[in-house]
């Protein structure tokens, strides 16, 4: 890597070169060739800044633009297509909390260690930090973990087949 110190005479013919017009590439290509060193455009630049002479806004005095020469399309570009890279944030309005369904049932809210074998293990409670969470301790339905109200409540309508081809054609529709 290069010394950030330059050499008086290299600063020199730095500003020498800026005085004649030349671009940082063509002032650091000048140096090189002139001192034998390798310095880049941008190093050439970082002096020219840090001895105050000026950056990339520099205004191009010993530099004529050709006669009818266009300015690049660039700016009216970047204009005509800005509006199509900014969307517009979404408007969130407030939704009311949905009223979830309820089986007429008073649950025994019983804790884990208090449910028997055939009881009821549909969950209350728990919702916030510190609600202990009970069950419901009715008898159960045979063959389920719920009692019938609650089997009903979590299994939805229709029956087992019905339910199934729900959500066959569900995974259906996700996949095409």
């Amino acid at each position: 890597m290069q010394s950030t110190d330059w050499a008086p005479a290299h600063s020199d013919a730095l500003r020498e070169y800026l005085a004649k017009g030349m671009s940082y590439s063509e002032i650091a290509d000048a140096i090189n060739a002139k001192f034998k060193t390798a310095y880049s455009r941008s190093a050439a630049l970082g002096r020219a800044k840090r001895m105050g002479l000026g950056g990339l806004d520099r205004p191009k005095e010993g530099v004529a633009s050709l006669p009818g020469a266009k300015p690049p399309l660039l700016r009216r570009r970047r204009e005509r297509y800005a509006a199509e890279f900014i969307r517009p944030k979404p408007i969130l309005e407030r939704t009311e909390t949905v009223k979830l369904r309820c089986v007429e049932i008073n649950p025994r809210h019983l804790s884990l260690g208090e449910l028997e074998r055939g009881d009821c293990r549909y969950p209350y409670g728990g919702d916030e930090e510190g609600e202990a969470i009970t069950f419901c301790g009715h008898p159960r339905r045979a063959g389920s973990s719920y009692c019938a109200p609650h089997f009903h409540l979590t299994r939805g309508s229709g029956n087992a087949s019905e339910r199934a081809a729900g959500t066959l054609s569900l995974r259906l529709v996700e996949l095409a």
